[in-house]
């Protein structure tokens, strides 16, 4: 069966498919971060509430929460459509490994968005219905909910990047889950959850102080905006400190399981001992490639070629060339196809199967290779990596500079500065800087999007199932249709959406 399975798919089929999953994907993203990241704003405001009775406390909240909510529906509309196109335009991916992927998927949809649905109605109907302790905690797990929602939906991703817990079973044809805990407490899963969550928090975070700084140019709402840009500030500083922790985690993950992704990330064709880490090309930060792979100044990282090639590292470790790969993926395949034929002939003792099991065996982590054509089909797009890499980790310490200053100017410091001035009455074009930030914290957030997904090609499932072997068997031209009337939707909704969100904001008063 996987002699021939997935071959004779139309290659248009195969692309018009992963651009519809990767729209439908960046725009659901384009909802997620905010609703992590206001979840904290609007829970911090009103614990301040709980804690002070000051009924400008209550406000603040609740024009939070406004804005969470628009937010929250549209992120979870594209999320119920991202979750079906596995079914309609991934169907052989969905076959294949259904029985682990669809495992935390499923965590997701009865523990964390029943959570997360049932505490919101409470957060935004139960204001006079329940204690003020009890709408406290139920806001507090709305945004707990919704994160919790995120980290079975990073677990899922996680797997695909990094695949563990699961055995293949060549009688079902199918990869099977063996450990429910590795799939779930992966540590590439962990690191994983952990930077896309804080990055999340400073989108929230730029939100709010844009917002705030809106009202200052305007002259409206100063206290609010006060009060809601110190929230702020101080969150989107933490997260994006953390962030940048976080990332050097993940860094260290990808160099250890997927390494093709840290050299096409780093353009690094050519790898050794003692990497600088470029800033863009011919400028570089020494050492600092090799300190974020392997946490050693010294340390080894492959590139490109090396991985293409083969190659032995210091420690005398061999790694095979993909050359290699592919005709170990090919001994699998074909070992799996004589299985079948022998367990399903009569004449057979048991010999043929257990030996051809045994090849399977031994050659099944090299299973997906098999598909490979060219060797260099496996090299993922290094300008979109080495790009959007720069551009993420470049917006990220812009943003600690960023809400830094904002900082300071909040508590005035240093006071020299600010004798004869107060954050408040600052020129407007101080103002439209933090405003033009947040679509550039949206496209730095967008763009480690890009550098998970693009890494991983040409893998669905790194080393195990290639895209092309992934995709229902559909024709091109349906696909193309969906694609297009989903552009249509989620553009409408997009624009909705803002609409909605513009217009609460400048209606607001305080």
């Amino acid at each position: 069966m996987f002699n021939n399975l997935f071959l004779d798919i139309d290659a248009g089929t195969i692309d018009w498919s992963r651009a519809q999953f990767a729209l439908t994907a960046i725009y659901h993203w384009l909802f997620v971060p905010l609703t992590l990241g206001l979840a904290v704003i609007m829970g911090i405001a009103e614990t301040k509430y709980y804690r002070t009775s000051d009924p400008f406390w209550k406000e603040a909240a609740q024009f939070w929460q406004k804005l969470f909510g628009v937010n929250f529906a549209m992120g979870v509309a594209t999320g119920i459509i991202l979750e079906f196109e596995f079914g309609t335009n991934w169907s052989n991916y969905s076959w294949f490994v259904g029985d682990i992927f669809g495992a935390p998927l499923a965590v997701e949809g009865i523990v964390a968005f029943f959570m997360e649905s049932t505490f919101v109605a409470v957060m935004f109907f139960g204001w006079k219905k329940v204690s003020p302790g009890f709408h406290l905690a139920s806001t507090w797990l709305t945004g707990l909910g919704a994160t919790i929602s995120a980290w079975w939906i990073l677990v899922a991703n996680a797997w695909m990047q990094y695949p563990v817990g699961c055995e293949f079973n060549p009688d079902t044809m199918r990869n099977e889950m063996v450990s429910f805990a590795e799939v779930a407490l992966s540590p590439f899963a962990v690191s994983k959850f952990c930077h896309t969550v804080t990055s999340s928090w400073i989108i929230g975070a730029v939100f709010c102080v844009g917002v705030c700084c809106w009202y200052l140019m305007k002259k409206r709402n100063t206290k609010l905006a006060i009060e809601s840009m110190k929230i702020g500030a101080g969150v989107g500083l933490v997260a994006a400190l953390l962030a940048g922790a976080t990332g050097h985690k993940s860094g260290m993950d990808v160099a250890e399981v997927q390494p093709m992704k840290l050299a096409a990330m780093e353009a690094l064709y050519d790898g050794g001992t003692e990497q600088g880490l470029k800033i863009i090309e011919g400028i570089e930060v020494p050492y600092a490639l090799s300190i974020m792979a392997t946490n050693d100044p010294q340390g080894f990282v492959p590139g490109i070629n090396d991985l293409l090639n083969g190659y032995t590292t210091p420690d005398g470790k061999v790694e095979l060339s993909v050359d290699e790969k592919i005709e170990r993926g090919k001994k699998a395949i074909e070992a799996l196809a004589a299985y079948r034929q022998a367990k399903f002939a009569s004449s057979d003792d048991g010999t043929t199967t257990a030996y051809q099991l045994s090849v399977l065996k031994e050659n099944m982590p090299y299973f997906g290779y098999g598909y490979i054509k060219d060797k260099n089909d496996v090299v993922p797009p290094v300008a979109v990596n080495f790009w959007s890499f720069r551009i993420m980790v470049g917006f990220g310490c812009l943003f600690i500079l960023f809400f830094a200053v904002v900082l300071a100017g909040l508590y005035g410091f240093p006071k020299a500065l600010w004798q004869k001035r107060s954050i408040e009455n600052l020129p407007d074009w101080h103002y439209w800087i933090a405003i033009a930030l947040i679509p550039l914290a949206y496209i730095a957030s967008e763009c480690g999007w890009l550098v998970a997904e693009f890494g991983r090609q040409p893998w669905t499932i790194q080393d195990m199932l290639p895209t092309w072997a992934a995709v229902s068997d559909l024709q091109s031209s349906s696909v193309i249709i969906t694609f297009f009337l989903f552009l249509i939707l989620f553009s409408t909704m997009l624009a909705v959406e803002i609409n909605i969100l513009l217009k609460q904001i400048k209606n607001y008063q305080s």
